[in-house]
């Protein structure tokens, strides 16, 4: 039995990565997807791939979400998945004394402006139903600091707490309507590539990337994606304002002994 079937998902930022690997979960468990990215002609060569609708929309526009509205009035499952780091076009400086305020505001734009954009929509897409699921991608960025990534952490950190008073609106409302956030770690995607590079030591920096990892590696989208799967259906459903944390350990704590 499919968990999803007869449910409409859409999924933010679809066009790569964890996104991508969210529509192909969903489609595999039956749903009907809409991938929505900014990226038209990756979007939709990820669609024909996968077999799915495309809708381009740039999260941080209200139009663009006022737009989609008209043309999916109701839905069962959102994933506020599109997001950026801020070192996408190369390193800048994202530290909080250095980062320039139109850095900060990019990041946030993206990050935090899409997911209330998102949520906003979705309660109002899902509110006629009485029923859904928001499913928020924040970071464990979101939970601890970041020195040199200020803006994304801060933009991670505000998914994390909107997940609770959307989660909190909607019960008070009376609605099934759920909302929960995913915290990764260090997921392999596109995104790492900026950092990581390439070359003969790629595989020595990757293990370098996560050596502070209790299980010593990356994690992957299809992880990622198992545990949306979980949230978008009826297993989870009461859950709700929970932060999961995808994160080989980081946050538990050291697996070093004492004496090491």
């Amino acid at each position: 039995m499919q968990k999803l079937n007869d449910t409409l998902c859409v999924v933010t930022g679809g066009a790569r990565g964890i996104g991508k690997a969210v529509c192909k979960a969903f489609i595999n468990e039956g749903a009907r997807v809409v991938l929505t990215d900014i990226d038209v002609a990756e979007g939709r060569k990820a669609a024909d791939e996968l077999g799915c609708d495309f809708v381009k929309l740039d999260v941080a526009s209200e139009a663009d979400w006022d737009a989609f509205a008209e043309r999916f009035p109701a839905i069962d499952v959102l994933v506020n998945n599109a997001g950026i780091t801020g070192f996408e076009d190369g390193p800048a400086p994202h530290d909080p004394e250095n980062a320039s305020l139109e850095e900060w505001h990019r990041v946030h734009a993206v990050n935090t402006d899409g997911c209330f954009l998102g949520c906003r929509y979705a309660l109002r897409a899902m509110k006629a139903k009485g029923a859904g699921s928001i499913i928020n991608m924040s970071s464990r960025s979101g939970i601890v600091g970041i020195p040199g990534a200020a803006a994304y952490a801060a933009s991670k950190a505000a998914i994390r707490n909107h997940s609770k008073s959307v989660a909190l609106y909607a019960a008070q409302h009376g609605w099934a309507i759920r909302c929960n956030s995913i915290h990764p770690a260090a997921v392999l995607t596109p995104m790492w590539e900026t950092l990581l590079g390439d070359g003969p030591d790629l595989e020595e920096r990757k293990a370098a990337m996560v050596k502070d990892t209790p299980l010593k590696r990356f994690g992957t989208v299809e992880e990622v994606a198992a545990l949306c799967v979980y949230l978008a259906s009826t297993e989870s459903g009461y859950m709700t304002g929970a932060e999961l944390t995808l994160d080989g350990g980081l946050l538990a704590g050291s697996a070093a002994s004492p004496g090491d």
